[in-house]
């Protein structure tokens, strides 16, 4: 989420905007004090015993003395979003914005806050909207570009984000949220120089060196999704003490020092992992001929040559940690692709919409029992259609119900008389194919039961 700070935004110096009679005035503006330092002491406590409702029914009061109170409708929306209750404090944001002159101090956080709410419902392009409203009035509102920075980053636009946390930063340096998400996207804004440079503080090349190549960079982005990985913190529990050349720390001493991987470390970490994911495959009743020749679920190689994780095995090790199985074992076909998948819903949805319907192995096996028709002949001359998913995983579709063609309505009659031994309000079509064949007795079929032929054409 953006960078939140609901009530605690409004400047409690602000004058408060002037009633007719001088008794109410005072009256509401020690009413919104009082509310004001409910909230401001349940934020003290701890976030278990945070209790709002106190603060919300006294801005509830002040709200009966002036109905269209900017301040007040502010602090119902911020105690709102506070308690996650989005519709509410959406409507209280809105309420108060026809109230606002242009000049207003709280235009700018009412559109973040919206924003905040829109973003919280998943709603990205409204939000985006929203921030940028807020930053039209004050260019400079943290909140807003921080927010802004997320919302890019979520439609892929991820140089532009880089670009609005540095504004970010460069009015709220200690911001920590645009701080970790700049730094997570080091690897999309660096220029060449900003890379090596970056190499350098890492012992990863040379302080002569003034050229940065290909493989240069592709190590960089390793090392800076390692350190993202929790890397450091992982070594650390690993070594104790650590050892020296492992770590640095950038900017020591000031207020924006960060550990980072040395080229040593990266090294020690790649070992340790890849140790540590052959037990964890292990543990998953992998054997161990097969650790070394594992891929993930896109068929790409868990493990390097030497024995470490690849990017993909990195992913794949950590979903195992949580007993997740996102590998496959030598051998194992290809699951389907998400286009695949795509696909094969859309030529679902024709055949359903051509009349077929999906029939099981186990009652494809019964109409195979019934005519001793092999899977080829009730293809070519039955209707049925096979779709492959792989080698060794199909679906089965059958023309439903009454067919032009009686042999093509042969299986689905034999289905439906499967199914009625279960279900017995399931119809059962007519085939006068079927019924011909069957006047001749129980062991006449339809194909032979030699090569699965059809008998006649």
């Amino acid at each position: 989420m953006p960078y939140i700070k609901p009530i605690l935004l409004l400047n409690l110096a602000f004058c408060f905007l002037a009633v007719s009679a001088q008794g109410a005035q005072d009256s509401l503006a020690s009413c919104l004090e009082k509310g004001k330092q409910e909230f401001v002491s349940q934020q003290q406590k701890a976030l278990s015993r945070r209790d709002y409702e106190p603060a919300r029914k006294t801005f509830e009061r002040c709200l009966k003395l002036d109905p269209d109170n900017v301040d007040t409708l502010l602090s119902l929306g911020g105690v709102a979003l506070t308690q996650e209750k989005l519709t509410k404090a959406q409507d209280y944001f809105l309420r108060a914005l026809p109230h606002m002159s242009r000049t207003s101090p709280y235009l700018s956080y009412t559109y973040s806050m919206l924003g905040d709410i829109a973003f919280k419902q998943q709603h990205y392009d409204k939000a985006l909207s929203y921030y940028e409203q807020s930053l039209d009035y004050n260019k400079a509102y943290v909140n807003s570009l921080v927010g802004k920075g997320l919302i890019l980053e979520i439609q892929g636009r991820k140089k532009e984000a880089a670009e609005v946390y540095q504004v970010a930063l460069a009015v709220e340096p200690l911001n920590i949220r645009a701080r970790q998400q700049l730094i997570a996207l080091e690897p999309i804004y660096f220029t060449d120089e900003e890379v090596l440079s970056a190499l350098k503080q890492r012992y990863a090349a040379l302080p002569e060196k003034t050229r940065l190549s290909e493989g240069d960079r592709e190590l960089f982005i390793n090392i800076h999704d390692a350190e993202q990985r929790g890397g450091i913190t992982y070594l650390k529990s690993k070594y104790k003490p650590l050892p020296a050349d492992y770590v640095v720390t950038l900017f020591k001493g000031t207020d924006f020092a960060r550990e980072v991987l040395t080229v040593s470390g990266y090294n020690a970490l790649r070992k340790a992992v890849g140790q540590d994911a052959v037990a964890v495959f292990q543990q998953m009743k992998v054997p161990v001929k097969d650790v070394f020749d594992l891929r993930d679920m896109q068929g790409k190689k868990v493990f390097l040559a030497d024995s470490t994780l690849s990017n993909e095995g990195f992913y794949v090790y950590n979903e195992a940690l949580q007993g997740r199985k996102e590998f496959l074992l030598p051998g194992q076909p290809l699951p389907p692709s998400r286009d695949d998948l795509k696909k094969l819903a859309a030529r679902i949805q024709e055949l359903e919409k051509n009349g077929y319907t999906e029939i099981s192995r186990k009652e494809l096996d019964v109409v195979q029992q019934y005519t001793s028709c092999s899977e080829e002949t009730l293809r070519q001359y039955m209707g049925l259609y096979v779709l492959s998913l792989s080698d060794k995983e199909k679906r089965y579709f059958v023309p439903r119900g009454e067919t032009a063609d009686p042999k093509k309505g042969v299986p689905y009659h034999y289905v439906a008389r499967y199914r009625a031994l279960r279900h017995p309000g399931v119809q059962i079509p007519p085939n006068s194919l079927v019924e011909m064949y069957e006047s001749f007795g129980d062991t006449y079929k339809l194909c032979s039961s030699v090569d699965g032929t059809l008998l006649i054409m």
